[in-house]
């Protein structure tokens, strides 16, 4: 009896708190106390560790709540891994929230196949029509409908010390050959060329996937992933083989192999090697930063990825979204949801970039923001972009994602051909 009576005192009490706090799920109690509808958002920026990126979020729900004012946002906010926790936690009890983040690609797969997220091509085709950058919105994309809108988007430029460049003479190349000859210079002249540190292995895999691009297509190597194709493509096998060519030539730091990303990024900024290879999460640390010294922020320049063997497309970039926004298909307000999903993937563009530094999924007229030149410049290509490929272990699923890793570090470390380097993705993406 004592512990049925001690089962029976646990339950009333956490029956009283979930009264008392008003906890019921996302699928119920939908009206505020004044009648309004409640949209339930849940967030992943916490003032603590995104302090910019939560004030302009609070800034877009007041925006919004004032031009909807029978509608009310229903705010959550936890870390990222809390995030991702609870969001699994909730798609098995259908109580996710009216809207919500989520990633592309395969972490977006699960939840599709679930039918927790509703399709969002009725704002895609309406009042968002044509604000995202080429290749963003097609992200999260699975069989033909899409089932999240980006709101950022990193894509990969080759970053240079210019006052390095200057100093011997050479100029940001637009061929291939140009780079193996700035590459050369440098190597002759003891300067190590390019920082990479590969022991994270998606570094590697951004000079490969640029490879393959120019080399067979924008194309090449998504349908070699989504089975359209075959990794065993001349294309992606020649551009392997560029790879270690690379690495016969010195271009780059020793040790790259055993250096991990934050290592090589710091060889970088204290001039210790002349470029490298990042997506513009990084922008940032040569612009705005304030911790990084001023002279290092004007001695750094960029260019986009050359042409090879006179192909490719300069316009077409490695990269991707990072976070968008879902709505839950079981939602009680879906439309109310629908509209702040849209409304707040319109005022996040101009926002994140001013305030945060954020390059949008949505174009932006940086001629009329005030930003430094390269954030201007970046702003500017991407709407120009003809295609992003998105980074090729997000586009795998875990264990083809984890050979391919496994593979990027064993050719850049001549452990593998580039034939066989091939063949083990055939053979891994075979087994899907």
């Amino acid at each position: 009896m004592g512990k049925k009576k001690a089962f029976t005192l646990l339950f009333a009490v956490i029956s009283t708190i979930l009264l008392i706090s008003g906890c019921s799920g996302s699928g119920t109690e939908k009206a505020s106390s004044d009648d309004k509808k409640v949209v339930k958002f849940m967030h992943l920026w916490p003032e603590g560790s995104s302090k910019t990126h939560n004030q302009i979020v609070k800034e877009i729900i007041g925006d919004f709540e004032k031009e909807n004012p029978d509608v009310k946002i229903d705010l959550e906010v936890l870390s990222n891994e809390q995030y991702k926790d609870k969001l699994k936690v909730l798609s098995t009890s259908d109580e996710l929230p009216d809207v919500g983040m989520t990633w592309a690609a395969g972490f977006l797969e699960p939840y599709v196949n679930g039918k927790k997220f509703a399709p969002l091509d009725d704002l895609l085709e309406g009042e968002l029509k044509d604000r995202f950058v080429s290749g963003t919105a097609e992200a999260y994309a699975i069989d033909g409908k899409t089932y999240g809108l980006p709101l950022e988007l990193n894509v990969a430029n080759v970053f240079y010390n210019k006052a390095i460049f200057e100093k011997y003479g050479l100029e940001a190349p637009k061929t291939y050959e140009e780079f193996e000859q700035v590459v050369k210079t440098l190597s002759d002249k003891e300067v190590a060329p390019i920082a990479l540190g590969n022991k994270d292995r998606w570094t590697g895999s951004l000079w490969y996937m640029y490879l393959a691009d120019r080399m067979g297509g924008s194309d090449v190597l998504t349908n070699a992933i989504n089975r359209s194709g075959s990794f065993e493509d001349p294309a992606l096998v020649s551009a392997a083989k560029k790879v270690q060519d690379l690495v016969d030539m010195d271009a780059f730091v020793k040790g790259f192999n055993g250096l991990s990303d934050e290592e090589a990024k710091s060889m970088f900024m204290n001039e210790q090697a002349a470029m490298y290879l990042i997506a513009t999460w990084d922008l940032p640390n040569y612009t705005t930063n304030e911790g990084v010294p001023q002279e290092f922020r004007d001695s750094v320049g960029y260019f986009k990825f050359p042409t090879v063997d006179g192909k490719g497309d300069m316009n077409s970039f490695v990269g991707g979204p990072g976070v968008g926004l879902f709505v839950a298909e079981d939602s009680e307000v879906k439309e109310e949801a629908k509209a702040f999903t849209s409304f707040f993937v319109k005022e996040w563009g101009e926002k994140s970039v001013t305030k945060a530094g954020v390059i949008p999924a949505t174009k932006v007229d940086a001629e009329s923001l005030d930003l430094p030149q390269m954030y201007v410049d970046v702003l500017n290509e991407l709407n120009a972009a003809t295609n992003i490929t998105l980074f090729a272990d997000v586009q795998m699923n875990s264990d083809v994602a984890q050979v391919h890793l496994d593979m990027i570090q064993a050719l850049f470390g001549k452990e593998v051909t580039p034939k066989k380097f091939a063949k083990e993705h055939e053979e891994a993406l075979s087994k899907e």
